[in-house]
């Protein structure tokens, strides 16, 4: 699967200096600009990885004009779930995700979503939202989930887009997967007549308030991840209740770019 560009290549990582070079990239966002850290970070090799990468695809975006090992702009973590065998999801330390699971439907989790500085603004997400179109279409996959992450671990401080998120787009009970205790908190944290939609709405991540453009929706709570400095909430995305119109300009796109 790839994707050709005059600068730019999108592909699955497929090699060694391909899956280093997205977490170089990882490091870059979630560890010096976001304040993350983990048992597994390198920081005197610059990697944020984790024991889930080996089983992951990887999308990445590759800048042809920056040097081997460096090349990667944009990359996405992608687990499919009929890979997990008797393992675990990344999120289900964070959710019980029984309602997917119990689902009998074809899920894949997404994570680890992280764009260059440098190429923010542009065509890399819109480039790498085509990419995952196209390997959505080729696995068949009815419903993708994954966290999705404000910066920081003041919950009073997000008061305002966590109860808009609860009042206004939480997932249907047979999908209502539930942030895990002692970090789960609830979302449920103003009256809806106490939310400034404007406010609540411009508070959240740009890739959060896109799901939710397409119909995408959360789960019941918020996880508070102290060892990322985030605060998570679980997005899951029915692929069967996209518009045809946003379907349609997906499958346009991808079928132009990979």
């Amino acid at each position: 699967m790839t994707g050709e560009d005059p600068l730019y290549e999108l592909a699955l990582a497929r090699t060694d200096d391909d899956l280093r070079a997205a977490q170089r990239l990882r490091y870059r966002v979630f560890v010096q600009e976001l304040g993350a850290d983990g048992p597994m970070v390198d920081h005197a090799a610059g990697l944020e990885r984790d024991a889930f990468d080996a089983l992951c695809d990887h999308l990445v975006l590759i800048d042809r004009r920056r040097p081997l090992g460096d090349h990667v702009v944009a990359a996405y973590r992608l687990l499919p779930g009929d890979r997990l065998g008797a393992g675990r999801f990344y999120s289900e330390a964070e959710y019980d995700l029984t309602p997917l699971r119990a689902s009998g439907r074809r899920l894949l989790e997404l994570g680890r979503s992280c764009v260059d500085a440098d190429h923010r603004g542009g065509a890399a997400m819109l480039m790498m939202w085509n990419g995952l179109a196209g390997y959505v279409l080729e696995h068949g996959t009815e419903l993708m989930f994954g966290v999705a992450s404000f910066h920081g671990t003041d919950v009073a401080g997000l008061a305002q887009p966590l109860a808009w998120l609860h009042h206004h787009h939480l997932a249907p009970p047979a999908l209502r997967v539930t942030a895990r205790p002692p970090h789960g908190v609830s979302m449920n944290l103003l009256k809806a007549d106490q939310i400034d939609r404007k406010r609540a709405v411009g508070a959240m991540p740009s890739l959060l308030r896109a799901y939710l453009r397409l119909g995408g929706v959360v789960g019941d709570g918020a996880f508070v991840d102290h060892g990322f400095n985030t605060v998570d909430v679980c997005l899951i995305m029915d692929t069967a209740q996209l518009s045809a119109r946003h379907r349609d300009f997906h499958i346009r796109h991808a079928s132009s770019a990979l």
